[in-house]
Parts: structure tokens; sequence; C-alpha cells
């Protein structure tokens, strides 16, 4: 009986749809690894695949597979929390089997603030709203704070982690925060809305404060229950021509 080769000559298996840097929960109801075309890829070879060093599945080749990628289905009963290692053998008659290079993956399935199931429309109501002085609130943004900016503060959530993206909207602007380090998980995270971002907005007796997050493997949050400001009344400072959105108030999504 053959045995199976202990040489490296097969390429690792790649993820045929998800996340550059791993799997998300999208991605994991639906995953698909992909076996790049290898050096004497004939007809009647099988490929089996293996997940952590358990067998997956596998495929005879047709003639139709030659030359091609071929794409193997993982069930979503083996994927969880982690870090996961995908490999491949290759059976082909009259030689010994050989096994590829493992592909090492980063698996996150929690997603930032809560599962979808808690969305109502295209908010998640387990995020708390950005919390906001009490005098802002009352008051509104007037022309003297506008020169200062606005302070904000948003909450824990939960499933909150490192490199977790916080992109802040301000009525119809975006602001990108910088990601989360070790030392923001856990804490409230203070937020300067500078008057660049409160100009662009302009005025507004309803302006809409919210937020949303996305994580390091593409889960995202949809957006934070909003909260309202009333912004300027008829103040000069406030009528500044509009400038073109800023390039840093886009939200990098996936």
């Amino acid at each position: 009986m053959a045995t199976t080769s202990n040489t490296t000559e097969l390429a690792a298996p790649t993820l045929a749809q998800s996340h550059k840097t791993g799997i998300n929960i999208t991605s994991a109801a639906h995953l698909l690894i992909q076996v790049p075309p290898y050096t004497a890829m004939d007809e009647g070879d099988l490929i089996e695949l293996f997940w952590n060093h358990c067998y997956v599945t596998s495929r005879v080749l047709t003639s139709a597979d030659i030359g091609h990628p071929v794409q193997l289905r993982v069930p979503e009963s083996f994927i969880a929390n982690g870090s996961s290692g995908i490999h491949y053998r290759v059976m082909q008659v009259g030689r010994s089997p050989v096994m590829s290079a493992t592909r090492h993956v980063q698996i996150k399935l929690d997603c930032p603030g809560g599962q979808p199931c808690a969305l109502y429309g295209d908010e998640i109501q387990s995020l708390a709203p950005v919390s906001i002085p009490e005098t802002i609130r009352r008051q509104g943004v007037n022309p003297s704070q506008v020169k200062r900016g606005v302070p904000l503060t948003i909450e824990p959530y939960m499933n909150m982690a490192v490199d977790d993206e916080i992109t802040l909207r301000w009525g119809d602007v975006r602001m990108d925060l910088p990601r989360l380090k070790a030392s923001d998980v856990g804490q409230p995270i203070q937020v300067w809305v500078p008057p660049a971002i409160i100009l662009e907005a302009g005025e507004d007796l309803r302006l809409e404060v919210t937020y949303c997050i996305l994580d390091r493997v593409g889960n995202s949050s949809r957006w934070a229950p909003a909260r309202t400001l009333k912004i300027g009344c008829a103040n000069p400072y406030l009528k500044v021509p509009k400038k073109a959105p800023l390039k840093a108030a886009e939200h990098r999504r996936r």
C-alpha cells in the first residue's frame, strides 16, 4: 500500500471567499477552500481536504478541472472561533499520496455589538447610543462650541476586540477612528469631533450622530441607535461653503 509522502510539493490551499485576514460569520456559512492547480494534475486525481487534520471532504477530478483551481466546501460545523489549519492531499494512480503545505486561518464569529439577531432595521439595539455632555444635548452646538469641537463617548460594547475599526457618522459626514489597541478593549472610547467635520455637515435642527464597528475579519455591527443634536442657528460662522467630502471620513467597508 502506498504511503503518504512527507515532502511538501503542493502549495497551501486558499480561502476562496472571505475577508482577506480571516473567516467571519458571513463567510463561515458558505466557506469554500480553493486548491490551486498543481504539476501533473490529471483526470481521476483524488483531492482530500483536511481541517485541523480532520477529514472534511474529497473530490475526483474530471477533464474540465485540469489547469484550474478546485473548490471544496467546508461544512459550518467544522468552523469555530480561533485559529485553524487547512491542508489537502492529492492521490494519483501509481504515485504516492502528497500532502500540501498548511494554511493557518483566523476565525472570528462574534460580531462587534452582538449577533445580527439584535438588528432592528439598519440599527443594532445592543449598542449604546453615543454619550454626549448633557449641556450640549439640551442646548445644541452653538458657534462657540463649533470652534472648540464636540466631545463624545462610545461605551464598551459586546465582543469588543483589538483592531476593531469604529466609524462615527455626524450627519452625512463619516469619521474613521484609530483601530482599537489592547488597552482600549473594555474601556469607553473618547472621541473629539473637530470643527472641520461639524462645518462640513452644516446646520441641522435634528442632526443624527451614530457609529458602527468593523472587526479585523470583516464582521460589521451596523449602526448604533442615533442621538440627535441641534447644530447652529442661522449663524454666519456655519455658513461657509461646503467642501468636498473628507477622504478620511470614508468608511472602509469590505
